[in-house]
């Protein structure tokens, strides 16, 4: 999700109301086809266009579909408004792709052959080069150093004695 405006203020007496957009704001937004999102609790909610004016070159008046009234958009006033974009699908990976993967830590080397997914303690398993058996090693974000996908490698950086080979 990237930020793209800001509802400045209400408008009229139908709810409408006043964006500010960002220079983020998708010059061919699709206003019947792409909702913008506001985040309530930490979630984002989808707020479909029932009008869409733009108004300058960073302005827009806008009213949301089932949101018609100025006392239902009031809460919203000040919030920043959100468009999903397809760069966010591009740039998110799942940690099992990284099988396969060289892997360097501590000076040994070796190869990611299974990843065992839990949301308490997810885990690579790795076999080294010279070593019998797979090792565990803690998938966290703190431990990988780098990745580097067109070589399809990973460095790690391990806390001392983690890495008894």
């Amino acid at each position: 999700m990237q930020a793209t405006a800001r509802i400045s203020k209400l408008f009229g007496t139908e709810g409408g109301v006043l964006l500010s957009l960002y220079e983020s704001f998708p010059e061919d937004f699709d206003a019947d086809t792409t909702p913008l999102f506001v985040y309530d609790d930490n979630l984002p909610v989808p707020l479909w266009c029932e009008s869409f004016e733009p108004h300058g070159a960073s302005g827009a008046f806008v009213r949301f579909a089932d949101l018609d009234t100025p006392e239902r958009m009031s809460e919203f006033v000040g919030r920043e408004l959100y468009i999903d974009t397809d760069d966010d699908a591009d740039d998110e990976f799942r940690l099992e792709e990284l099988i396969g993967f060289e892997v360097t830590a501590d000076g040994h080397h070796g190869r990611i052959t299974d990843f065992f997914d839990n949301d308490v303690n997810p885990l690579f398993g790795i076999t080294f080069d010279g070593h019998d058996g797979e090792k565990l090693i803690p998938a966290v974000e703190e431990f990988i150093a780098g990745i580097d996908f067109d070589a399809r490698s990973m460095k790690l950086v391990l806390p001392e004695g983690l890495l008894e080979l």
